[in-house]
């Protein structure tokens, strides 16, 4: 017997079950796939609440994981960085970024006219925590069982199958949970990236307005991220190598020491989307038997970005 059970074991599931850990709660996870195949595995991992709303309460967990992360990359945990980013600008901006708050030395400079900018209205420079996921997610898991937490690989049909284990479940189960919670509102968005080997990089450059696609291109410690694509509703697991091509053109346009770095290879992964932001609240109806069923998906790509934030909320929740 638990105190909790965590089903999911993206980087959503697993932050909020060292949380609850952290709470003095025995937590079990319950996972179809390991977390070396969930879509967190693919993520680019970069701090940064891309397709969000900029309501309280997500700047608030948006605000709390930039902070649990800045503190774990200067604890050294591994895969965790701080990042130098530069984010161009091809419309003049209206503003700074609700987001803008949660980043300590963000800067905005208007550019539109100034030589060498290009068709660039503006250049937004700021430090942002970078998570390599291939180390991240291993000392997730490593944190979890050394506190005597379990992971266990199992396949629901139903979030009840689990609900005799614990008198709190946490459903944390990304794309699975439109069927497992039946929520329409759910949907994938496809993303495909590809990944090159590093020349020298260090700094993170954005151009989310390029008229061609996404741009972004993210450093880490032996390759380079390019990206990308926001696909709502694809769900094709196969890269494009077309797609493929494209992306690496408009990343080389960005930044142009790109020229000539090997390709390693492309990746494509489901982003757990949902129409209405994430779902971080306690279910009306729960489980069987009187367990207490507290939601936690539908982050889309900013599951790194809200993740601990979230899995705070969800210690309160769990009661």
């Amino acid at each position: 017997m638990y105190d909790v059970v965590v089903v999911g074991a993206g980087v959503v599931g697993l932050t909020s079950a060292v949380r609850l850990q952290q709470a003095g709660a025995r937590v079990a996870v319950v996972t179809a796939d390991g977390p070396e195949r969930t879509v967190s595995r693919v993520a680019a991992a970069v701090w940064y609440p891309t397709h969000t709303t900029g309501d309280p309460r997500v700047l608030r967990w948006a605000e709390r994981t930039y902070a649990e992360l800045a503190r774990q990359a200067g604890a050294g945990v591994p895969g965790v960085v701080l990042r130098p980013t530069r984010a161009v600008l091809r419309t003049p901006p209206d503003g700074t970024p609700w987001w803008a708050s949660a980043v300590p030395d963000f800067t905005q400079e208007d550019v539109a006219g100034h030589d060498g900018c290009g068709p660039y209205a503006a250049v937004q420079r700021y430090t942002v925590p970078a998570v390599e996921m291939s180390y991240y997610l291993p000392w997730l898991v490593a944190r979890l069982t050394a506190a005597g937490g379990v992971l266990e690989r199992r396949r629901l049909d139903r979030l009840a199958e689990v609900a005799e284990l614990a008198p709190v479940v946490v459903n944390a189960t990304g794309l699975a949970a439109g069927r497992l919670a039946d929520d329409p509102a759910v949907y994938p968005v496809r993303g495909q990236i590809v990944l090159v080997d590093n020349p020298g990089l260090v700094v993170s450059v954005r151009d989310e307005e390029n008229p061609a696609g996404l741009a972004y291109v993210h450093p880490r410690s032996a390759d380079v991220v390019l990206g990308g694509t926001f696909e709502e509703g694809a769900t094709g697991l196969t890269a494009d190598p077309a797609t493929g091509a494209a992306i690496l053109r408009r990343c080389t346009a960005l930044v142009p020491e790109l020229a000539g770095a090997r390709e390693i290879g492309q990746l494509v992964g489901l982003r757990p989307a949902r129409h209405g932001g994430a779902r971080v609240e306690v279910d009306p109806v729960g489980l069987p038997g009187g367990t207490r069923l507290v939601h936690n998906y539908g982050h889309g790509g900013a599951g790194v970005t809200l993740g601990w934030g979230c899995a705070d909320e969800v210690v309160t929740l769990a009661g």
